[in-house]
């Protein structure tokens, strides 16, 4: 049910953005008594901002207009009006614009810091809401880097830029730095309850940031994290409540809010006495009684297998989800609906379970449809000439296999669905070989799955006078995010290797986007830094709504010559030379991985010939392997076992590293997918 919670956790965003726009008014107090022409005309700001707080666009923008030319209001705070006003209309887009104007325009002037950072705020927390991570990250690391050490900025808001940063950071896979972020933060709001200027209302914010810090910790292994977040927002909430200007309802709200987090971290511990008593200090708030928090409530009910209470909250969800305009794709299948049928299930109530795995069967071929109509259009964004409908149809056969493994998850979710139908209808004595059955037909899928990524890659290599290749990909999962592939063009050899941000189903799908674009850009003869750039242009789009990303070597190898053009985005630097020939680390320009900045633009580099040097590309599941000590493979074991190995064939250089990381892990499970090339040319 965690898909169910993590649906329902952006409106926490969106209150803390809802109470950075509100609390401009708060701001208004704040007069440079320096000098007289510095001041801020007050009346001239509750003006704009009455206007601006019940969504009159065109008038706030006449009026702020007004006041600048009349210098009773600083073109800055009129900016922020603006954006606020379409904020209140509800056009999120424009007021986005306005906020990113207003940055670019005072990112280098010293005018009025505290709009600046509270617009840095805003819309940062507005790109959180949208996971734009890394445009957040790009307005909020310089804001915070010019102003941290601003005594003028409430130490607030510092720790609410950090809290921003250290989720984008945490999302981004960097969890090291995303605790950095958070301790910082922490400090800052610590800081702030002493500051001789608090204000209760700013405060409450800080106490809504700390909660998303531990609705961020979401997993088992981070339930230590988990409950010193928790903690923290417990204390920062006591000092709050006792204060006189303390809001009771807000109060009620977070102390339910944190009981129920306890619950589901004690329950998850095994300490189901402890949890029960948190749960109901739930309860007895009045937060407890409302939807949102009967939903929440659904992972500690799950977990303490009080599914017929978790059954009753989810008989209104089919009309909550009307509510949220939910369609009925595939995610909303499994996300959603599936808990749903495993709930009541769980619950004994097999009639209802009955009739909701009735509905997703029902659901699934239009879901299907609709991703396939949704493949054809990402398809169709690749071609930007006039010939592009042609281009597509000479491409989709080529293209089809590979799509496949999109819609084997769609499949799989088929057969498992119609297994259950066939159990319930049944109520025999076969029912436990039945589930064991579902069990291994599910198994099977996943071996399909990983047997079509797996067809994906060159099992066989170029059979060419002088020239020796061999490539290997291991999985971590039944599928993952590793990639190799090779396009021969006349004289030239076209080749990668790539390394797919994250692991399982998801990763293999961009990986197999990212192998239909190398394939379809190696044929039309484009130079390695192009296709990097083509590539990046083609994933980094509004579409790569999970900010996913590949790191790649991508080379171009004159079969005839031996001469090598290359470009490395983001990748691990390749091995050139090995045993009699030395060997030593590529030296390479430093290039992002593709599908984070769509702008960029890629360099490449040569050599004139690589003939006796053979050159070695692998993915870090190789340097970074582990051993049941977490002790890691390392660059430089693998340097010097590449130095002496004797080069008899790629493969065999290939399978040498292989075994070594095997000894090396002595039947620890692999953590990370693993990928080896070796070329070589005489």
């Amino acid at each position: 049910m965690k898909a169910l919670i993590n649906h329902i956790l952006p409106a926490m965003v969106l209150i803390v953005l809802l109470l950075n726009m509100t609390a401009c008014q708060n701001d208004s107090h704040i007069v440079n008594e320096s000098s007289e022409a510095d001041s801020l005309d007050i009346s001239a700001e509750n003006m704009v901002n009455s206007v601006s707080s019940v969504g009159n666009v065109e008038r706030t923008l006449e009026l702020a207009d007004s006041l600048v030319d009349q210098n009773r209001l600083k073109p800055i705070k009129a900016d922020f009006y603006k954006s606020y006003a379409y904020y209140r209309r509800g056009d999120i887009e424009k007021m986005t614009e306005y906020l990113e104007n207003l940055i670019k325009t005072y990112e280098n002037s010293d005018e009025d810091p505290i709009i600046y950072t509270r617009a840095a705020i805003v819309l940062t927390d507005q790109y959180m809401t949208q996971n734009q991570y890394e445009e957040a990250l790009r307005v909020a690391l310089p804001t915070i880097a010019r102003f941290g050490q601003d005594p003028t900025i409430p130490s607030d808001r510092k720790g609410r830029l950090l809290t921003i940063i250290g989720a984008c950071q945490e999302k981004l896979n960097r969890p090291d730095e995303a605790k950095k972020s958070f301790e910082q933060a922490y400090r800052y709001f610590e800081k702030y309850m002493k500051e001789d200027d608090l204000n209760y209302f700013d405060f409450s914010s800080c106490i809504i940031s700390v909660q998303n810090i531990f609705n961020i910790y979401t997993t088992e292994e981070t339930l230590k994290e988990q409950k010193k977040w928790v903690e923290r927002c417990h204390s920062l909430l006591a000092w709050y409540r006792n204060q006189p200007e303390a809001e009771p309802n807000f109060v009620d709200k977070t102390d339910g809010q944190i009981a129920l987090k306890r619950a589901e971290i004690l329950i998850k511990q095994g300490k189901k006495e402890g949890a029960a008593k948190a749960y109901d200090q739930f309860l007895k708030t009045d937060y407890s009684k409302t939807y949102d928090a009967r939903l929440n409530s659904i992972d500690y009910l799950t977990c303490a297998g009080r599914y017929t209470e978790a059954a009753d909250i989810l008989q209104d969800f089919d009309h909550m989800a009307e509510e949220w305009g939910m369609e009925p794709n595939l995610d909303v299948i499994i996300d959603f609906l599936y808990p749903k049928f495993n709930i009541n299930y769980m619950a004994g109530r097999k009639d209802s379970a009955l009739a909701i795995a009735v509905k997703i069967a029902s659901l699934i071929d239009s879901a299907v449809v609709k991703q396939k109509a949704d493949a054809a259009a990402e398809l169709a964004t690749i071609y930007e000439t006039q010939e592009k409908e042609a281009k597509i149809a000479q491409q989709h056969e080529e293209l089809s296999h590979q799509r496949t493994v999109g819609f084997i998850i769609a499949i799989i979710a088929i057969t498992v669905f119609f297994l259950v139908i066939d159990i319930y209808r049944r109520r025999s004595a076969k029912r436990l070989a039945e589930v064991r059955s579902a069990q291994e037909r599910i198994e099977n899928e996943l071996n399909i799955a990983r047997d079509i990524q797996m067809s994906m890659v060159p099992s066989t290599f170029p059979d060419y006078k002088g020239l020796d290749m061999y490539a290997s990909m291991s999985p971590a999962k039944e599928v993952g995010g590793d990639l190799y592939g090779y396009v021969i063009n006349g004289s030239l050899l076209y080749f990668t290797v790539g390394d797919v941000s994250g692991k399982g189903v998801p990763a293999s799908l961009f990986m197999a986007q990212v192998t239909r674009l190398f394939r379809t850009m190696a044929n039309q003869g484009m130079e390695p830094a192009a296709i990097c750039t083509r590539m990046n242009r083609e994933l980094s789009g509004e579409d790569n709504v999970n900010g996913m990303f590949v790191t790649m070597f991508i080379g171009m190898l004159d079969m005839q010559t031996g001469h090598l053009l290359f470009c490395n985005a983001g990748h691990n630097p390749p091995v050139i030379g090995g045993g009699e020939h030395g060997g030593d680390f590529l030296e390479m320009i430093p290039n992002a991985p593709i599908g984070l900045w769509p702008e960029l633009k890629y360099e490449g580099e040569e050599i004139d010939t690589i003939k006796g040097r053979p050159l070695f590309i692998y993915t870090d599941g190789l340097n970074e392997a582990e051993n049941s000590r977490q002790e890691q493979f390392g660059d430089d074991y693998m340097l010097d076992l590449l130095r002496q190995t004797h080069f008899a064939s790629a493969q065999q250089v290939v399978e040498t590293i292989a075994d070594a990381i095997s000894r090396h892990r002595d039947g620890t499970e692999p953590n990370d997918d693993l990928t080896m090339m070796c070329i070589c040319m005489n």
